[in-house]
């Protein structure tokens, strides 16, 4: 395992997009080597991801170095680490212990196709077993280019909508950060927002399970969600519908008998801009009947806007006003 490897690790770490055994490996290497006085398992995640963004940028940064540096924990008084090299060997025997385990080398044996979307950008694919995948912009698929073990494993980060094929004999497994979704022969949309640390499972056919490591937050059918709260560690459970959550994957956008609040929260996943209201009554006006072709948002906002007798205009930040009367109910 090179250096440059052991640094995408602890990033992928850092960042959640570890499997509940990895970071339980390295977790358990975390508290053996660097941390004698046992303070790793009562950090909060705010403390965990200092410390560790402190550790990535010091191996990311003596990657090309040849001398020793020497590493300090945040908010600690003493020199933990003497080197970046022996950084680099302890974590090289703690995943290499792990990855050459009987239990799970056959899955990361396996190496994976990473599909990432610019900003801008929204692609479907069909995987080896015949499962379709709509992954929406500046999101990251990872997946292997034949399924060889007893399940079907990818790795999501951002939001997708998965139609998968039926296998009874493979479930389907989708990791987002520490959120597993397990199905055999379904159709969802998963989003994960970095931001507020908030995975939602959306179901529009079928059924799925969720789960945050052992633990199982439900099991969903048609029009119901899961909410996941990294931050408070809390799942909600609700009715939705699942249409208009999943209608980022079409071209054209739905607009039917749908408030103009709901609708500009459409406009912002699917074009990532801002938008704000002048008037909150704005928000309750309501309209209905119309379906627009989703490529060119200024289009799509002169429709809107004349059906709720609203304008809008471009700020220099490239936010979007909407002004007007607004409706009372």
């Amino acid at each position: 395992m090179t250096a440059e490897q052991i640094a995408a690790v602890l990033k992928r770490y850092e960042d959640g997009n570890t499997t509940p055994q990895e970071n339980k490996s390295i977790e358990h290497w975390l508290d053996a080597v660097n941390n004698p006085d046992a303070s790793w398992p009562v950090w909060d995640r705010p403390a965990k991801d200092q410390w560790l963004a402190t550790v990535f940028t010091e191996i990311h940064a003596s990657i090309h170095k040849e001398q020793l540096n020497v590493v300090k924990l945040p908010g600690r008084n003493k020199i933990v680490w003497r080197s970046i090299a022996a950084v680099a060997a302890v974590v090289f025997i703690a995943i290499t212990l792990y990855l050459q385990s009987p239990v799970h080398s056959d899955h990361n044996s396996t190496p994976l196709i990473s599909l990432v979307t610019r900003a801008d950008q929204k692609t479907q694919i069909t995987l080896a077993d015949g499962s379709k995948v709509w992954v929406n912009a500046g999101s990251e698929l990872k997946y292997p280019k034949v399924f060889q073990t007893g399940t079907r494993e990818v790795y999501l980060s951002g939001e997708a909508y998965f139609d998968i094929a039926h296998d009874a004999s493979k479930p389907f497994i989708i990791h987002t950060g520490t959120i597993t979704t397990r199905v055999l022969g379904t159709a969802f949309n998963i989003k994960e927002d970095k931001l507020t640390h908030i995975v939602k499972v959306t179901v529009t056919r079928g059924k799925v399970s969720v789960a945050h490591g052992s633990q199982l937050l439900g099991v969903l059918t048609p029009n119901q969600q899961i909410s996941f709260n990294g931050d408070k560690n809390s799942a909600v459970k609700e009715h939705v519908d699942a249409q208009r959550i999943t209608a980022w994957q079409h071209d054209d956008l739905q607009f039917e008998d749908i408030n103009f609040g709901d609708a500009v929260a459409q406009l912002q996943d699917q074009f990532h801009v801002k938008i704000v209201f002048s008037n909150d009554k704005l928000r309750n006006c309501r309209f209905s009947g119309t379906s627009l072709n989703g490529q060119d948002l200024d289009k799509i906002l002169d429709v809107i806007c004349a059906f709720n007798n609203a304008t809008y205009t471009r700020k220099a930040d490239g936010s979007i006003l909407i002004e007007g009367a607004g409706c009372d109910k």
